[in-house]
C-alpha cells in the first residue's frame, strides 16, 4: 500500500471518517422488556394474543411515598391526595388511583353509594381506616406497605410507551413529587427502567471507551516509545471504533444494555491487529529489507493471517445468531462487522502510514525487549522436556473444568441486572421488601364450550386457583374475577374484613352477577374480556429468580390440573416475566447450536487456510479447552447463565483463535524453509511468541475495563473473558507444541 494506492486509500478513510463522525450522532438506544423476548417460541404468541384481548401487564408506573411516622397523618394524606390528581393531568398517564381516591360500595335501601377507604378530612377516623385498610388482602402489598409507612400511587400509562415519552414522564412525576415535602419517594416500572437503564448504557459505553482508549495508550507507549508508532496504532484503533460505530448509526441499529462492549471489543480487536501488522513490519526492517519490501512481506503473510483471524472471529459472534434473544442476536452481527471494519482500517489506513517510516521512528529498543525471548524460551524448553508433566496438567484441569460445568445454574433475576450503585436499583429493592415487586405474572382463564367465565361453576374454580396462589409467598397483589364478587359479598356485610369472600351458594352468586354492572369496578373490563369466554388472574411475585418461579409455576400446573375441571374451563399462565424467564431454556440449545456452527465453520476456513488435518485438529483442541473452562467458572463462581452471560462463549472463541492462527500460520511458513519440526517451533516461539503474548496481555486488561461497570452482567463478562482468554494463551502455548511433535513425530 504504497505510492498512489496509498494516497488513495488515505483520501477515502479521511472522507469515511468525517461521514462517521455525523452517523455517530445519530446512535440509537433502546431498553424493552420485548427485546428479551424469545422470538418464535409458541408461549408468546399466546401472549400476544391474551394482550390484545385484555392488556398489557406492564403498562403502569407506581410511584411509593414514604412518611417515617406513618402514612396516617393529615398533612401528608392531604398533599398525597393531591398529588394522585395532579398525576391524572401528567401526559402519557391514563388514569391514577392510591388509597385516598379508592372507595368501598355501600349498599343502602335506596341505592349504591360508595363510602372512601380513607377519609382524608376526617382525622378521627383514621385509626378505625387504618385497621380496616390493614386487615384487606387487596390493599397490603400493593397500595400500602404492611408497616403503613408507604402508600402508592398507581398510575396506568398509554400500552408500550416508547423511550422519548417514557423519559419526560418519569421527569414530569419527579418534578411533582418534589413539589411536596414528602420524606421520600421510590419509583417502578416499565417508564422508569426504559429511562434509567438507557442512561446506564449511554454511560457505560463512554465509560468503557476512554478507559480502553486510555489502557491501549499505556501499553503502546509501553511497546513502542516513540510517537509515530503510538501515534499511528491509535489513530488506527480510534479510526477503526469510529467508523464502526458510524455504521451502526448509519444503519440504524440499536443499542441495547450489553452494547457497552463494543468500544472494548473494538479498541483490543484492533489493537490485536496493529501490533501484529507493525511488529512484523518492524522485524523486516530489522532484518534490512527496504520499506516497500518490508510492508510488502508483512501484508503478504500477516495480512492474510490476519484476515483469517478476522472473519474466524467474525464467525465466532456469528454464531450468536442462532439466539432467538433479538438483542444477542443483534450483539453477533454488529461485533462480527466491528471485527471486519478493524481489519479493513489496518490494511488500507495502518499499513499506508507504516510504509513511510523508519525502524527507528516506530519503536525504541532497550534492554526491557530481552525478557521475551527468555520467557519464550522458556515456554520451549517446558513443552520439548516435559510434555508428558504438560499433557497430565491438561487432563487434570480437564477433569475439574467438567466438574465446574455441572454446577452451572440459569436461576435468572431482574436484580442481578440492575445497575450497581444507583437509585433504579435501590427503588427496585424497596419494592421487593414492602410491595409486590415489578415481575407479572398472569393466568389466562378460557371457558370451555358455551360456558361463560361469569358462570357460576367457572368463576367458583377461578376463585379457587386465586385462593391457590396466596399460599405462595412470593405471590402478591392477586387480583381476579372473583375479586369483584368478593367485593359485592363485603359490600352486602358492612364491609367487614371477615366478609371478603366468595359467595357461598349459586342464588347468592347469580343475585351478585346482576349488580355487577350497577358497581363501578375500573378494573373488571381488565379481568373478563367482552365476549366474557375468557378472563384473567393478575399477580405479581418476587424477584426469587427464574429457576425457582419455573419450579413455583409447574406446582401451580399441577395442582390446577387436580382440583379443576379441564372440561369446563382452562388456565394457562402467561405474562412478560415468564416469556423472559423462558429465555434460559433456549440459551442452552442456542448456544450449543452457535457454538457447533462456529466450530465446523472455522474448521473449514483452517482447511483452507493449512490444507493440512495435522494442523486442523492441532487448531482445534486448544480453543475447546478455554470453552470447557469458560462453563467451569460459571459453575464455580456460582454466576448464573443468562443471555447477557451466553455471549462470552462465542467472544472467547472467536478471539482465542486468533492466537493459534498466527502461530500455525508462522509454524507452517518455517517448514516450508524446511529446517524441521524443532526449528519451525522455536522460530515461531520467537518470532510470533511476542506479538501473541502482548495481545493476549492487551485483551486480558481490556477486557478487565468491564470490572467497573455499574451492570453487573457486563462485570461478568469482563471477567469472564479476561480469565478465559488469558487461559487460551497459556492453551496454545503449552499444547500446540505438543501436539505438533505428537502428529509429526517423523518429519525432519
Amino acid at each position: 500500500m504504497t505510492g498512489k494506492a496509498g494516497k488513495i486509500s488515505l483520501i477515502i478513510f479521511l472522507l469515511i471518517s468525517a461521514a462517521s463522525a455525523y452517523y455517530v450522532t445519530q446512535l440509537k438506544f433502546a431498553f424493552d422488556f420485548e427485546q428479551f423476548f424469545p422470538q418464535g417460541d409458541p408461549e408468546l404468541e399466546f401472549f400476544r394474543d391474551f394482550v390484545d384481548e385484555f392488556e398489557a401487564d406492564d403498562n403502569f408506573l407506581i410511584a411509593a411515598i414514604r412518611r417515617d411516622d406513618g402514612v396516617f397523618e393529615q398533612k401528608f394524606l392531604e398533599d398525597f391526595h393531591d398529588l394522585t390528581l395532579k398525576a391524572r393531568r401528567l401526559e402519557s398517564v391514563i388514569q391514577s388511583q392510591s388509597l385516598t381516591t379508592f372507595t368501598y360500595p355501600l349498599k343502602t335501601p335506596f341505592a349504591i353509594t360508595t363510602l372512601p377507604v380513607i377519609d382524608v378530612k376526617k382525622p378521627e377516623r383514621y385509626e378505625k381506616n387504618k385497621k380496616r385498610i390493614m386487615e384487606d388482602e387487596r390493599f397490603v402489598y400493593n397500595l400500602i406497605s404492611p408497616d403503613a409507612k408507604t402508600m402508592c400511587i398507581l398510575m396506568k400509562t398509554v400500552p408500550m410507551i416508547q423511550l422519548e415519552a417514557a423519559d419526560q414522564l418519569v421527569i414530569d412525576v419527579q418534578n411533582l413529587i418534589e413539589t411536596y415535602d414528602f420524606d421520600s419517594y421510590h419509583m417502578l416500572g416499565r417508564a422508569y427502567f426504559q429511562k434509567e437503564l438507557v442512561a446506564m448504557q449511554k454511560r457505560e459505553i463512554t465509560f468503557s471507551a476512554i478507559v480502553s482508549g486510555l489502557l491501549v495508550m499505556i501499553i503502546m507507549f509501553l511497546i513502542y516509545r516513540r510517537f509515530y508508532g503510538i501515534a499511528i496504532a491509535l489513530v488506527s484503533i480510534g479510526l477503526g471504533m469510529l467508523v464502526f460505530m458510524g455504521l451502526l448509526g448509519f444503519l440504524g441499529r440499536e443499542l441495547s444494555a450489553i452494547s457497552a462492549l463494543y468500544p472494548v471489543l473494538m479498541i483490543i480487536v484492533g489493537t490485536s491487529d496493529v501490533i501484529h501488522i507493525m511488529s512484523k513490519y518492524i522485524d523486516e526492517l530489522k532484518k534490512g529489507a527496504s520499506k516497500h519490501d518490508a510492508i510488502k512481506v508483512t501484508i503478504k503473510e500477516i495480512g492474510l493471517a490476519t484476515l483469517m483471524t478476522s472473519l474466524t472471529t467474525a464467525v465466532g459472534f456469528g454464531s450468536l445468531v442462532t439466539s432467538k434473544v433479538y438483542p444477542i442476536r443483534d450483539f453477533g452481527l454488529n461485533a462480527a462487522m466491528g471485527v471486519m471494519v478493524a481489519y479493513l482500517t489496518v490494511i488500507f489506513f495502518t499499513s499506508v502510514l507504516l510504509a513511510k517510516m523508519d525502524h527507528d521512528q516506530l519503536i525504541k529498543e532497550g534492554e526491557r525487549l530481552k525478557i521475551w525471548p527468555r520467557l519464550m524460551q522458556w515456554f520451549y524448553d517446558v513443552t520439548k522436556t516435559h510434555p508428558k508433566r504438560v499433557s497430565f496438567g491438561a487432563v487434570a484441569i480437564l477433569g475439574i473444568a467438567l466438574y465446574g460445568i455441572s454446577l452451572i445454574t440459569t436461576n435468572y433475576s431482574i436484580i442481578n441486572n440492575m445497575p450497581t450503585g444507583q437509585k433504579i436499583t435501590e427503588d427496585f429493592k424497596y419494592f421487593e421488601k414492602n410491595f409486590a415487586g415489578f415481575r407479572p405474572m398472569d393466568i389466562a382463564v378460557i371457558a370451555k364450550d358455551s360456558l361463560k367465565v361469569t358462570d357460576y361453576e367457572v368463576a367458583k374454580q377461578i376463585n379457587s386457583v386465586e385462593d391457590h396462589l396466596r399460599e405462595y409467598p412470593p405471590l402478591r397483589a392477586i387480583t381476579s374475577l372473583s375479586t369483584v364478587y368478593k367485593s359485592i359479598n363485603a359490600m352486602n356485610n358492612g364491609n367487614k374484613a371477615a366478609a371478603y369472600k366468595f359467595p357461598k351458594d349459586e342464588a347468592t352468586f347469580n343475585r351478585y352477577h346482576r349488580m355487577v354492572d350497577k358497581i363501578p369496578q375500573n378494573q373488571f373490563n381488565v379481568l373478563v374480556n367482552r365476549d366474557g369466554d375468557k378472563a384473567r388472574i393478575s399477580s405479581r411475585i418476587l424477584d426469587v429468580g427464574a429457576d425457582t418461579i419455573k419450579q413455583i409455576g409447574k406446582d401451580i400446573d399441577s395442582w390446577i390440573v387436580a382440583n379443576t375441571d379441564t372440561s369446563q374451563v382452562e388456565f394457562v399462565r402467561t405474562g412478560t416475566g415468564l416469556i423472559i424467564d423462558k429465555n434460559a431454556e433456549y440459551i442452552r440449545s442456542s448456544l450449543l447450536y452457535g457454538l457447533a456452527g462456529a466450530i465446523v465453520i472455522v474448521g473449514l476456513l483452517m482447511m483452507l487456510l493449512f490444507r493440512d488435518w495435522r494442523l486442523i485438529i492441532i487448531s482445534m483442541v486448544p480453543n475447546l479447552f478455554p470453552l470447557v473452562l469458560a462453563g467451569a467458572f460459571l459453575g464455580y463462581f456460582g454466576i448464573d447463565l443468562e443471555a447477557g452471560i451466553s455471549i462470552v462463549f462465542a467472544v472467547i472463541f472467536g478471539i482465542a483463535v486468533d492466537d493459534t492462527i498466527h502461530f500455525l500460520s508462522k509454524f507452517k511458513l518455517s517448514m516450508r524453509k524446511g529446517i524441521g519440526i524443532d526449528a519451525a517451533i522455536h522460530t515461531t516461539f520467537m518470532e510470533t511468541g511476542k506479538a501473541i503474548c502482548v495481545t493476549s496481555v492487551i485483551l486480558f486488561f481490556g477486557f478487565l475495563v468491564m470490572l467497573f461497570s455499574q451492570h453487573p452482567p457486563s462485570v461478568n463478562i469482563g471477567f469472564l473473558i479476561s480469565l478465559t482468554l488469558l487461559s487460551a494463551l497459556l492453551s496454545d502455548l503449552f499444547l500446540m507444541p505438543i501436539l505438533i511433535r505428537g502428529l509429526y513425530p517423523k518429519e525432519k
